[in-house]
């Protein structure tokens, strides 16, 4: 929450990554190659000060100086002019040694680790300890042990600046959040790699490395409780750690690739005077640990975060007196909620423990930001959520167990005023399978593969959101409709269960209606937002079927099944072939008294025999409902000629009409392909 969030630039990441590795060769460079990077980024690049998280702990035989050796001794022993001649260019064969001369005179700060494993190796040179033996003797200070360790050569440890450790202190979870800035290893005491820097960074203006001095307050004088390094103070814990001062995700510092430094393609005024810290983000290299702000974040950007914390003086505080000041909060937000709490409603008691955890959230936060203190926020937390826990479940179990039943089963399908009216009587409503007649609505966004592929994922989430948000709204909170189901950008919603609804085909279709009114001001929102416009297709249709809870030992849900249930949803498949925006199924017009309906079709859909008439519920008498019947009986008769010339006619008054169209289509259709004798006028649907 309270991370800066920007990039830091005065300290650069050289960068191991894949492309240097592709372009290099495999990891450990030769250290010609190291001595070329190092000698460059100092007299090319002007780096102020360089860290290697990374252990330079093998020889280099590279160039065959082994091998040289090996014929000096043996085969070429004693041969003057091979003697001469490689006397003179062993020097420059020697890789090892000229990484090593060029580290000397420079600000170079080495990475080295320890190792807790039993069968751990001591390998190559340690640094001089930063602390002498019997420091923390008597004191309360608990540094893990290690058993081994695998340093840098002695050579680059003479030549070099200084050296710093680069372990971590991952928790109990595996996560890093800790970085431990003094062990100790057979009773001496060495520093981390940040803190090695940091000692380096202000020799720059003193010309000496800074003293390391342990701090202890004075009302505790055995509690170690911060070091300090040339007059800076840097707050530790018991075990010389601290947290580690994230400024954000991964990069939070500017990268560079290391190939790109060794081949010149990095303007020098992009590293002049940073502080550069050589590391990896190569997955084959194995640095990527677990943090708090990241799964997997950079180990080099660890060493990063610590070191511009300690520079700005941000390592966070945990003073002795915490564990009091918990047991403080505990007491006071404990009492607190525990009395008021029963005394209240379950919306007041809500109000109240959100309002304390709030306060106990704002306080941490409070001394986090401006006393720079590591106080405990969980147990407070946990205290109060469990006494606002336990009371909600007194209600739950005691109080008010059947309209909790209730709304837990149909709360995502119906409002919650027709839950509150089943809570008044439980033992009526079950989620049992019946028979029961129903109206059933499906919709569809028209044209949605178009309007999806010309939006990314985000905004195509956003997009659907948003219009099933609105007309989910229309269905069950304005018409008290039950909805079922969403499949991709389709509804099915029905009215008629679990409550009992006289009016369920009225409703329906009031409700069909108010979702193609809604798509005006909903496309308007869209518009705003650079999206396309939608337009969609309604069907609705009533009849017996079966509903209740459903489905499959993995997954139920509460639903309708039958034929009316198929009939509606191909209503809505066919709203496009008619140009309208709904279709009612016969059964549902006669159920609808008040509303204005036309006739659209006789229609047979495949699977079915019996043929069904569809209509189209109007806004409002528009006055072309005659000349509209008058057109479709001569359609039915045959009489395509005086057909056409009346929906000629209707298509001139009313252009944006798509149902005048669709018949002339038909009518032209019918012309070049006659209908068999005895036909009845029933458009016949072979396909879903």
């Amino acid at each position: 929450m309270t991370m800066p969030s920007e990039q830091d630039t005065r300290i650069v990441i050289l960068d191991i990554d894949e492309k240097s590795l592709g372009e290099v060769g495999r990891w450990p460079w030769s250290r010609n190659l190291m001595a070329e990077l190092t000698e460059k980024l100092f007299d090319r690049y002007g780096v102020a000060l360089l860290g290697f998280d990374v252990v330079l702990a093998e020889r280099d035989p590279s160039s065959g100086i082994d091998v040289l050796d090996g014929l000096a001794r043996n085969e070429l022993k004693g041969n003057s002019e091979f003697e001469k001649t490689y006397s003179r260019l062993r020097p420059a064969l020697d890789f090892d040694a000229r990484f090593a001369a060029s580290l000397k005179g420079r600000p170079v700060v080495l990475g080295y680790y320890f190792n807790v494993e039993e069968s751990a190796v001591r390998v190559n040179a340690l640094p001089e300890p930063v602390l002498p033996r019997g420091t923390f003797a008597g004191r309360n200070a608990a540094f893990p042990q290690w058993a081994g360790y695998t340093g840098n050569l002695p050579a680059y440890v003479r030549n070099a600046a200084g050296a710093g450790h680069i372990n971590s202190a991952p928790d109990f979870d595996g996560v890093s959040r800790r970085v431990p800035l003094i062990v100790e290893f057979d009773g001496q005491y060495y520093e981390a790699l940040s803190l090695a820097m940091m000692r380096a960074w202000l020799a720059r203006r003193t010309g000496e490395i800074p003293r390391v001095a342990p701090g202890f307050p004075e009302e505790r004088p055995n509690d170690l409780e911060w070091l300090d390094v040339g007059g800076v103070t840097i707050p530790v814990d018991e075990n010389a750690a601290v947290l580690i001062p994230f400024r954000g995700r991964k990069r939070s510092f500017p990268y560079f690739s290391l190939v790109d430094v060794l081949r010149d393609r990095v303007p020098p005024e992009r590293l002049k005077g940073r502080i550069a810290l050589v590391g990896t983000t190569a997955p084959a290299l194995q640095d990527l640990r677990a943090t708090p702000v990241d799964g997997v974040y950079p180990g080099v950007e660890i060493h990063a975060n610590l070191l511009a914390g300690i520079l700005d003086n941000e390592v966070k505080r945990r003073p002795w007196y915490t564990a009091g000041a918990e047991a403080v909060l505990l007491a006071i937000g404990g009492v607190v909620l525990a009395v008021l709490i029963p005394r209240l409603s379950a919306l007041w008691a809500t109000f109240v423990a959100a309002a304390g955890m709030a306060l106990i959230v704002a306080f941490n936060i409070a001394a986090w930001n401006i006393g720079g203190l590591v106080l405990p926020l969980a147990s407070s937390l946990v205290i109060a959520a469990a006494i606002y826990t336990m009371n909600m479940a007194y209600g739950y179990f005691i109080e008010s167990r059947s309209k909790r039943r209730l709304a837990g089963r149909f709360g995502e399908y119906v409002p919650p005023e027709l839950v509150d009216r089943m809570a008044r009587d439980p033992e009526r409503y079950t989620m049992e399978p019946k028979s029961a007649e129903l109206t059933i609505l499906f919709s569809d966004v028209r044209g949605f593969t178009r309007i999806s592929e010309s939006l990314d994922p985000d905004a195509l989430r956003e997009y659907i959101n948003e219009y099933l948000t609105e007309m989910s709204g229309i269905i069950r909170d304005r018409y008290r409709g039950t909805l079922d189901k969403y499949i991709g950008d389709a509804i099915m919603a029905f009215w008629g269960a679990p409550v009992d609804d006289p009016q369920h085909a009225r409703n329906a279709v009031l409700a069909a209606l108010e979702m193609q009114r809604q798509c005006g001001p909903l496309n308007a929102r869209l518009a705003a937002r650079g999206w396309p416009p939608l337009a969609i297709g309604v069907g609705v249709n009533s009849g017996t079927v079966r509903v209740g809870d459903m489905g499959s030992r993995v997954r139920r849900a509460y639903t309708a099944m039958g034929d009316p249930v198929n009939v509606a949803s191909r209503l809505e498949g066919r709203t496009k072939t008619y140009g309208v925006g709904i279709l009612v199924g016969e059964a549902t017009r006669a159920r609808v008294k008040d509303v204005v309906f036309r006739e659209i079709d006789r229609i047979r859909v495949k699977g079915k025999d019996e043929a069904i008439t569809i209509y189209e519920p109007q806004e409002k008498d528009s006055g072309d409902l005659p000349l509209w019947e008058q057109a479709l009986r001569a359609y039915r008769a045959q009489e395509w000629d005086a057909a056409e010339a009346v929906l000629l006619g209707l298509q001139r008054a009313n252009p944006g009409c798509g149902l005048y169209g669709a018949y002339l289509k038909k009518v032209q259709d019918k012309r070049r392909q006659p209908p068999p004798p005895g036909w009845d006028g029933v458009t016949v649907f072979d396909e879903k």
